[in-house]
């Protein structure tokens, strides 16, 4: 077993076509949600960095921040290569410790399902809130299960970059919808150009949402990051979707509240 996060070059291949549906969802977002200008922005859990690129090549000031050296130390030769600027920082997305008060921040693709449990993922919301200014948006997207959902589902997709196939399988090992956990077995077999095979396997533990329980969870936080639409991995700005448990790949808008003095 390996980390498959410690390969950020395979990681980040393996979704890069979703990142210009992202891209135009945020804008679009910031047009509609919040009020002046957005010009600072945080991913945490930024992983490989392809939104922080992204979002720095289109003028925005950025900070990615992450508990994985090897992706902070990728994304860094990206921004290099490409001559653009963005704050990195090596940290815990629960305990964000930052001097800057951003317009908006987003984390989707199931990051947040990282954290397994409620009290991280409150502190991870209320962490984010410490760090937005009053309006200000945070982008949360994460895959729910439906009520019948299939416990050993799996997923298989390639990609291809500079000469490198990566093929991809993702598949639930475990399932337990009394705790809340599943374990998802990701398998990379990357073939360079010249015939190289590598092959990396990890397993690692994802918290399980119903969209009633991501309701539930977004409320108690509701005094400080207030749900104002929901969408979903469609991206389409003209088309929030009802939380309802048809709601599988939810995209939640959360807009910062403006908290009383002192």
């Amino acid at each position: 077993m390996e980390n498959w996060y410690d390969y950020p070059q395979y990681f980040d291949m393996i979704f890069r076509d979703e990142t210009a549906a992202e891209v135009r969802f945020f804008e679009q977002a910031f047009t509609k949600y919040v009020s002046g200008k957005t010009q600072r922005l945080l991913e945490p859990g930024c992983g490989s960095g392809r939104l922080v690129a992204a979002m720095a090549k289109r003028g925005y000031d950025v900070t990615g921040l992450d508990l994985n050296r090897p992706m902070l130390d990728y994304l860094q030769k990206r921004l290099a290569r490409r001559g653009l600027r963005a704050s990195l920082i090596l940290g815990d997305m629960t305990q964000m410790t930052l001097d800057t008060r951003f317009d908006a921040a987003f984390c989707t693709f199931n990051t947040f399902r990282h954290l397994t449990s409620e009290t991280a993922a409150i502190a991870h919301l209320n962490s984010v809130a410490d760090h937005l200014r009053s309006g200000g948006i945070y982008i949360l997207g994460f895959h729910c299960i439906p009520l019948d959902a299939d416990e050993e589902s799996t997923e298989r997709w390639s990609a291809v970059h500079g000469g490198t196939r990566v093929h991809v399988t993702l598949r639930v090992v475990d399932f337990n919808r009394r705790k809340r956990l599943e374990t998802l077995r990701a398998s990379i077999k990357a073939v360079t150009r010249g015939g190289k095979v590598h092959r990396v396997r990890s397993e690692f533990p994802l918290r399980l949402y119903t969209i009633q329980q991501a309701k539930g969870l977004l409320k108690k936080v509701s005094n400080r990051l207030r749900i104002v639409d929901a969408f979903d991995f469609d991206y389409d700005i003209n088309q929030p979707r009802v939380m309802d448990d048809d709601l599988i790949d939810a995209v939640f808008v959360l807009q910062k509240q403006t908290e009383p003095p002192g």
